[in-house]
């Protein structure tokens, strides 16, 4: 079994050959994998790249991806690489420069290696279990914010298509009870993005109503490492099968639960 510091170094290679893809490549034809849910042709490509890049570098582990799915992953007892190509595409597809490519290794059920680079914002996040986080390689922590008057909380995307509807009643109704109490809310369109601003000061909390592994286990471990208290939407402690994630800075508390 591969060192976590073995395993961190072949992240960065990884992120590096996703991060120069994305920096320099074109959408391609775009498509919707669901309802206003898109996939660019650029998204496929750097999942392929990187999956390919990593079965020969670690082919012991497993490799989830969001938009291939994944092989021998085991959240309990192995390890395997989660990956988001594109964590933003609907920004990118626009020119916005919301948007990264994240990776992080999954080591029996719990994220242990977590890199999110955003070429267009020149920023690398990067974190290894109990080492802390850095931010093109210095060191990040929380903010020390304790009064919502003073926060910047982001939210996660609305929902859509099926269900939509009653997905998005709990969701508005979060919005609301934190714009009357917080400096502001903030939408972003990449949770990547959102954990990793919490991670460096840049946000005080940030509030996902869903929780996929590709989005989240990189900007999770990031988080966490830089002083982020992490829960899911009920207050429990954080966990990859959680339904919801929650960072925040630890002295804040918001008006969050359902």
């Amino acid at each position: 079994m591969k060192s976590l510091t073995d395993l961190a170094s072949i992240a960065d290679e990884a992120i590096s050959i996703a991060g120069s893809l994305l920096a320099h490549g074109a959408p391609g034809v775009v498509s919707a994998k669901s309802d206003r849910d898109l996939v660019s042709e650029l998204d496929l490509e750097i999942e392929r790249r990187v999956r390919k890049f990593l079965a020969e570098q670690t082919p012991e582990c497993g490799f989830l991806g969001e938009e291939e799915g994944g092989r021998g992953v085991d959240y309990e007892h192995g390890d395997f690489w989660a990956f988001d190509p594109i964590d933003g595409t609907s920004n990118f597809t626009h020119g916005l420069p919301l948007c990264a490519t994240s990776l992080a290794l999954i080591r029996r059920g719990s994220p242990a290696v977590g890199v999110i680079d955003a070429p267009f914002l020149s920023r690398r996040y990067r974190a290894v279990k109990s080492e802390g986080s850095t931010l093109n390689g210095e060191r990040i922590r929380v903010s020390d914010t304790d009064d919502p008057a003073q926060a910047i909380v982001s939210i996660g995307d609305y929902a859509t298509g099926v269900e939509s509807a009653q997905k998005n009643s709990f969701r508005f109704a979060l919005t609301q009870r934190l714009v009357a109490v917080v400096e502001r809310v903030r939408m972003f369109g990449s949770a990547a993005l959102d954990l990793a601003f919490v991670a460096d000061g840049s946000t005080d909390a940030m509030v996902m109503t869903s929780n996929k592994t590709w989005d989240t286990a990189a900007g999770v471990l990031i988080a966490a490492e830089a002083g982020a208290t992490l829960t899911d939407i009920e207050g429990a402690a954080y966990t990859l099968t959680s339904n919801s994630v929650i960072a925040r800075t630890p002295k804040l508390v918001l008006p969050i639960g359902r």
